[in-house]
């Protein structure tokens, strides 16, 4: 692991060789720290560069503008000056001995003079390691790796600690405690014992931290290779009551099959197997609908008559749930409609699976899909974790034929733009009507006939709206 992260990082000489020679010639020392360093030995090392330096910042600023015209220093009171070198982009950072008031996460900065003082402030130890980058005339330069706090041997062991005592290190920054779900989920690790007990006795601190920072912290662990493990530790300690109580509340809800130990081991399943289907990397839409598909089960729970529970329409319930708990994360407003209509529509499919779909059926589907249509087939497909093979293999094939169904309509009509036949400037001619609720009373009725029965000739479509016009001029007069 360490000859293959050297070579890693000697092989970014042609970006890094002049810098490092140009903190060397102004008698400071460069270091490549924190995760890029366990990504190099983990031979994943990105395009996004960390780096500590005994330098300040106004030195730093000055090493990097002859380097780079892409250079910004919005972090410069925190001593982080930023730039992109060619195809990475680099961050520098003077050594740091911050100080911590127990109210905000937010520190005292002091600029520090030594590596160890800076590293054993950082988060955890496998985070906590650095590579000095000497400058060596012959070669660019060469490598000495610094692991004072034995992150290392965490790495290998596969095991998340802190390099302070955890109560200290969440005290100074409660966000630390998201943080290390954030990497279980990320590097699938084991937590050691005592961040786990410091997490669960300090959970409360996690009030400390701005919804802002809570929401992009569980968006980067949701973006992990295995959320599911992170939902599990912030459950467990008692964090995801604060954070995302719909989580917890999951457990010991028995789901209607009585396939799975309770709900969200269910949802665990989905949200794994909707994973599995994903074709461009991460889909936060798509993991959070499966996460979520069920929260609004606790809520609907009811026992059924001879035994077992039911759950009846708790999609309605769990999409009104998540547009709530996601707008008090302050989620943007498409986040927020994109998840909460995915998990609304995501029982539709059911009232026809063993049914044959109408052209109707289909055109509404589609319609109150959308764009989110592709993503709406995989969390269906997800959501079916029966171990019934037989049964998984139906539930399949019925989908198989909805998509078939799907397909075959959209050949003879445009299923993407389902509209009235006529438009609302059509319809106030027709009817002799000018602006005002009327016309989009019409324009309603012309929309559902639209998904009814398709799509209908003009002279077709001006009769049945003239007929439906009469109607409700007859209405009027009854009603009068």
């Amino acid at each position: 692991m360490l000859a293959r992260a050297e070579a890693t990082v000697l092989g970014l000489k042609d970006v890094l060789g002049p810098l490092v020679a140009d903190f060397a010639a102004r008698g400071e020392s460069l270091y490549l720290v924190g995760g890029p360093v366990r990504d190099a030995l983990l031979g994943r090392l990105g395009h996004d560069l960390d780096f500590t330096t005994s330098a300040r910042p106004e030195v730093i600023q000055e090493i990097l503008a002859a380097h780079s015209s892409a250079v910004w220093d919005t972090g410069i009171e925190f001593g982080t000056v930023s730039a992109q070198i060619a195809h990475q982009q680099v961050e520098i950072t003077t050594f740091r001995a911050d100080t911590y008031d127990g109210v905000s996460r937010n520190p005292e900065v002091r600029f520090g003079d030594s590596l160890d003082a800076d590293l054993v402030r950082r988060d955890f130890t496998v985070n906590a390691m650095a590579v000095e980058l000497l400058d060596d005339a012959a070669s660019g330069f060469s490598c000495r790796f610094h692991d004072p706090l034995g992150g290392f041997q965490a790495l290998v062991d596969g095991v998340l600690d802190t390099p302070d005592a955890p109560e200290r290190s969440f005290d100074d920054d409660p966000l630390r405690m998201l943080r290390a779900a954030r990497f279980v989920s990320q590097l699938e690790f084991r937590v050691a014992d005592r961040v786990v007990a410091a997490m669960t006795e300090m959970a409360g601190q996690i009030k400390r931290i701005t919804v802002e920072r809570v929401r992009a912290e569980l968006d980067k662990f949701m973006e992990g290779r295995a959320p599911w493990l992170g939902w599990d530790l912030l459950v467990a300690t008692g964090l995801a009551d604060l954070v995302l109580p719909e989580v917890p509340g999951l457990r010991m809800t028995p789901d209607e099959h009585l396939q799975h130990k309770d709900v969200y081991a269910h949802s665990m399943t989905v949200l794994r197997q909707a994973m599995d289907q994903e074709e461009d990397g991460p889909d936060l839409v798509l993991r959070w609908a499966a996460l979520l598909h069920d929260c609004g089960k606790p809520a609907t729970r009811a026992a059924k008559p001879g035994g077992g529970v039911s759950f009846h329409h708790h999609e309605v319930v769990g999409a009104k749930l998540v547009r709530r708990r996601m707008r008090a994360l302050k989620y943007s407003k498409q986040m927020v409609s994109d998840v909460s209509q995915l998990v609304y529509l995501h029982m539709r499919f059911h009232g026809f699976a063993d049914g044959e779909w109408t052209d109707s059926a289909v055109r509404r589907y589609v319609t109150d899909a959308g764009d989110l249509l592709p993503r709406l087939h995989k969390l269906v497909r997800a959501d079916c974790t029966t171990r019934n093979r037989r049964k998984a293999a139906r539930l399949q094939a019925n989908y198989d034929r909805l998509q078939d169904r799907i397909e075959e309509i959209r050949q003879r009509e445009d299923l993407a733009k389902v509209r009235p036949d006529l438009d609302g400037n059509e319809i106030m001619a027709v009817l002799g009507i000018g602006p005002g609720p009327q016309v989009g009373k019409a324009w309603s009725f012309l929309k559902e006939l639209r998904l009814e029965e398709g799509p209908l000739e003009h002279d077709d479509a001006v009769a049945r709206l003239k007929d439906w016009w009469a109607g409700q001029d007859d209405a009027s007069g009854a009603d009068a």
